[in-house]
């Protein structure tokens, strides 16, 4: 989850976030590059004034200057276009996971499994145990297995909402008469916090989203203890 003072990203915890941290660390050199070299350029035009006659009528420095931005441009774009690709892709899923975003809360449904849903809220300060996180914690996590290649479809029940985990780089809109979904494939078990990125009401800061990543095993004795319930 994130803390105070944490200027980049979440550690990841899917590969597709990886592919995200990778590719934001790519542009990010080439827009440090860009940066610096334009501003050698301008302090040399500065403060050395002799150097504008290449300037005037360089069909040199032209062909440089309208060669080196396509080819920029290339190296971001190719990234970006097959990372666009793998996001979109769809493949196989072993669990379907429907949330329904209401104002102000998320409801869970597991497709797989017969009669297995729940809300989940957000936990009141003081009803939290000690380690609780304020304003994250919820009262019923979705648990989802671990190595599991799992969609999500994603909805809303009256305005809109978005279901966003940033560990995972998932970011669906919750849509009234709309279902959108994604997948996901969690590498490392543990707890992932969200929360709702679409100003959706008054509450909208109260929505917040946890998800438990456990075990296969683990997940099939929640899911029978749930069904029972």
């Amino acid at each position: 989850m994130a803390t105070w003072a944490n200027l980049s990203f979440q550690d990841s915890a899917s590969p597709l976030m990886e592919q995200l941290t990778f590719f934001h660390d790519h542009a990010l050199l080439i827009l440090i590059m860009i940066t610096t070299l334009v501003s050698y350029l301008m302090a040399t035009l500065f403060f050395n004034t002799s150097i504008n006659r290449y300037l005037l009528e360089g069909q040199a420095i032209e062909i440089i200057w309208t060669v080196l931005p396509a080819v920029t441009l290339i190296f971001i774009a190719l990234p970006s276009l097959r990372l666009l690709y793998l996001l979109d892709e769809i493949s196989n899923p072993s669990v379907t996971l429907k949330t329904i975003g209401h104002q102000w809360y998320w409801s869970y449904e597991y497709s797989d499994f017969n009669q297995v849903e729940f809300d989940s809220y957000m936990t009141p300060y003081n009803e939290m145990n000690p380690d609780g996180f304020r304003l994250l914690d919820v009262d019923n996590r979705a648990v989802v297995p671990l190595t599991t290649q799992i969609r999500i479809l994603v909805t809303a029940a009256d305005v809109l909402h978005s279901w966003t985990v940033p560990a995972l780089g998932i970011k669906v809109d919750g849509t009234p008469g709309r279902l959108n979904q994604t997948s996901f494939f969690l590498n490392r078990p543990g707890l992932y916090y969200g929360q709702c990125s679409e100003i959706c009401g008054a509450n909208h800061s109260f929505m917040p989203i946890v998800l438990e990543c456990v075990p296969a095993k683990t997940f099939l004795n929640w899911i029978s203890s749930v069904s029972q319930v």
